[in-house]
This record gives C-alpha cells, sequence and structure tokens, in this order.
C-alpha cells in the first residue's frame, strides 16, 4: 500500500542537505590520497604551494565541520519524524540505517555515517522526554569529552605512515573490504563532535527553526555568525599546520581546539542555508509548491498539489540543489561509487597521482554531477533509488510485523 506524507517540506532543510554534501563530498575525498608520506591529521604531505593552501582552506573551513553540520540536520529531520509518524518507524528506519552503513562501509567507504546516525536515531527516541534544557547542557559537556578524544587522537607527532583507514592504501579489493568492517566500528571516535550537534539539532528540530527561517531570522544570524566566526579561528591553527605554514608546539591542543570550534562551524553553516532559504523564498524565479498534506507516493514516483500558504519562488538552482538535499541519502551514497572507481588503488588509482587541489575539484565536480541528477529525478517526480529501499523496508516490514 501506498503511504501518505502528512507534512509540508520546507525549503530550508533540503537545501541545507543538498549544499552540505558538497562539504561531506571534500571531508571524505582527502581520504583517499595514497601512496606519499602523511603528516598532520593524516593529511599528505604537500609541496606545490597551490595544493597546501587548498589544505589550508579545506582543514579550517570542511575538516570536523561538515559532519557536525550533517549531524544537526540527521537530528533535525529526526524530531520531525517523530512527530509525524511515531516512535515505531523511527526505530524501524533507524535499524535499517545501520544495515545501510554496514553494506556500504563494507563494500566502498568504512568512513561512513549512516550507521551511527541510526544508532543516534535510537537513542533519539529515549530522549523524546528529555526537557530542552537537558539537551542544551549536554551539548555542552559533551564538548569536555570531543576535546580529551580528538586531542589524544592527533596528539601524536606523524611518522609518515597511515594511521586509520589502512584499507585505503591496499590493492587488493577483498584484502580490503576484510579491512573495512573493523575501521567502520572506529570511525565514530574520529566523528564524536557529532554527539553535540545531534542535541542542538534536536532542540532545533522542536521548534521547527528550519521550517520558518524567517520568523528565526536574529536567532540565525547570530549561530551563523558566531559559528563560523568560531570554526576558523579554531580551524586556522590546523589549517596551517597541516599546510606547513606553521609548526606547532603541542598537537594535541590544536587538535582539540578545532574539534570543539568545529561543531560550531557545522551548526554556523546550517543557520546560514537557513537564511539564504529565507531570502530565497522571495526572489524571483520558478513558483513551486510544497507537497500537501496527504500527498501520495506510487512506486517512489511523487504527485504534488498546492498545499495553502506555502507557496514560495525558487530559481532553477535552488530547485536543483533542494531536490539533492531530498535524495541525500542516494547522493551520499553515488559519492562513495565515485570515488572508489576513480580514486582507489583498484580503480584508476587516480589517489595515487592526484594532489589535495586536484582531488578537491574531482569532490565538488562529483557532488555537481549528483545535483544535476538528483534535479532530473526530481523534475520526473521520482525519488532517490536508496531513499526508496530505505522507505519501503521501513514501512512494509512494519506493516509485516502487524
Amino acid at each position: 500500500m501506498d503511504v501518505k506524507e502528512r507534512t509540508q517540506r520546507a525549503l530550508a532543510p533540503d537545501l541545507a542537505r543538498g549544499l552540505m554534501l558538497a562539504l561531506i563530498a571534500l571531508a571524505n575525498s582527502a581520504v583517499y590520497l595514497t601512496g606519499r608520506p602523511y603528516g598532520v591529521r593524516q593529511h599528505i604531505v604537500e609541496h606545490g604551494l597551490v595544493d597546501r593552501v587548498v589544505s589550508v582552506l579545506t582543514v579550517t573551513l570542511v575538516d570536523a565541520r561538515a559532519y557536525p553540520m550533517f549531524a544537526a540536520l540527521f537530528a533535525y529531520g529526526i524530531v520531525q519524524l517523530l512527530q509525524r509518524d511515531g516512535k515505531q518507524v523511527v526505530r524501524r528506519r533507524s535499524l535499517w540505517l545501520v544495515v545501510f552503513g554496514f553494506v556500504h562501509a563494507l563494500l566502498l567507504f568504512p568512513g561512513d555515517i549512516l550507521g551511527l546516525y541510526g544508532l543516534v536515531g535510537l537513542v533519539l527516541v529515549g530522549f523524546s522526554r528529555v526537557s530542552d534544557r537537558r539537551l542544551l547542557i549536554g551539548a555542552g559537556l559533551w564538548l569536555v569529552v570531543v576535546a580529551a578524544v580528538q586531542g589524544a587522537a592527533y596528539a601524536m607527532p606523524s611518522t609518515g605512515e597511515r594511521t586509520f583507514f589502512w584499507s585505503f592504501e591496499m590493492t587488493d579489493p577483498l584484502q580490503a573490504m576484510m579491512w573495512r568492517p573493523v575501521e567502520w566500528v572506529m570511525t565514530p571516535f574520529g566523528v564524536i563532535g557529532v554527539g553535540s550537534a545531534v542535541l542542538v539539532g534536536t532542540w532545533a528540530g522542536r521548534r521547527a527553526i528550519l521550517a520558518n527561517p524567517k520568523a528565526h531570522r536574529k536567532l540565525l544570524s547570530r549561530t551563523a555568525w558566531a559559528g563560523l566566526s568560531i570554526a576558523v579561528a579554531g580551524g586556522l591553527p590546523s589549517g596551517l599546520a597541516v599546510g606547513h605554514f606553521w609548526e606547532p608546539g603541542s598537537l594535541w591542543g590544536i587538535s582539540a581546539l578545532h574539534a570543539v570550534t568545529g561543531i560550531g562551524g557545522g551548526l554556523g553553516y546550517a543557520a546560514l542555508i537557513g537564511l539564504l532559504a529565507a531570502g530565497m523564498q522571495h526572489r524571483e524565479g520558478r513558483i513551486t509548491t510544497a507537497p500537501a498534506a496527504g500527498m501520495q507516493h506510487r512506486n517512489g514516483r511523487v504527485t504534488t498539489a498546492p498545499a495553502a500558504g506555502m507557496q514560495h519562488r525558487e530559481g532553477r538552482v535552488t530547485t536543483a540543489l533542494a531536490a539533492c538535499g531530498r535524495r541525500s541519502l542516494s547522493c551520499y551514497l553515488f559519492q562513495s561509487v565515485v570515488f572508489v572507481v576513480l580514486l582507489m588503488p583498484y580503480g584508476l588509482g587516480l589517489g595515487g597521482k592526484l594532489g589535495t587541489g586536484a582531488v578537491a575539484l574531482v569532490a565538488l565536480g562529483t557532488w555537481g554531477v549528483s545535483v544535476l541528477l538528483a534535479d532530473r529525478l526530481g523534475r520526473a517526480g521520482l525519488r532517490g533509488p536508496a531513499e526508496v529501499v530505505l522507505r519501503n523496508l521501513t514501512y512494509k516490514t512494519g506493516k509485516m510485523a502487524v
């Protein structure tokens, strides 16, 4: 049977997810660079000025900043799903996300985040009665854990050898596959900062801040300005160290600072995109309507109807980015497929030849292609393939259990 959509989609969360995937692509692509000595934060040691400058920019603006943004948006979406479909649906969806994450890690990318977010979804079901005050206090206290763990993780001077994600150096795909589950289990320690972002995202979801960004413009402006300023100030020391423009006396201190301020950066990016969405709703462009309550989806095809009071104007670029955000799971997995084919030693092996600047272009190009593909699916009224599978498993298995 068809599952009915009961709520209207706001532009800001989808736009944020679409743009977020560009940062995720940049963050993940650097891990595929192999065959050279590794330096600070396990980035390859670059000698060309352009590659060194790109390293500074990506570490300062993306590294440990993209995944907190991803986490905050994920938690925001979980709150909306809980309010719409209830705890049982969220539990089933979260369990299937863990399965998706394991398969993704086994076959493609051991740095997978889906499995961790599946566990986060299960935890958030239990947090539904936790007060807003305790959520924010918990987010603040968790920063102490983030500083301690991340500071220690990157405190040791580099020996030139790879210290995690060893499968990326392996030329035998079967050997690499055997290692990936081990690496996948270790991944949460590298993104431990998402815990604070999840709690803040839950708080924001309860207030539906991104659903009506115009009404929360002051909060979003302050969050964007403060969060991004903190992220740049806290990330620049690590960025300069990775780019070999500065030799720090203590890696523990700058690593802890980098991780903690990255959470502010992730929240700042989400707030900034919320502000952009608020401005875009009244610009000249193509008029679109949010899906009406009760809209039906048949075989992944979306049938829309005008929703009262929810019309807004979107340009072609905005529409494409939002389409990518609505299909973020498919686009995220698409990135991994492309990176394995192009960059892994048993693919085309470009990860052992390209520098930081070139692989950043590959990442942005891959993201751009995913935006175009998502836009085509959106214009055809189709969901992303991964979204269709996850939705069918979530709802159909629930009906079978009943």
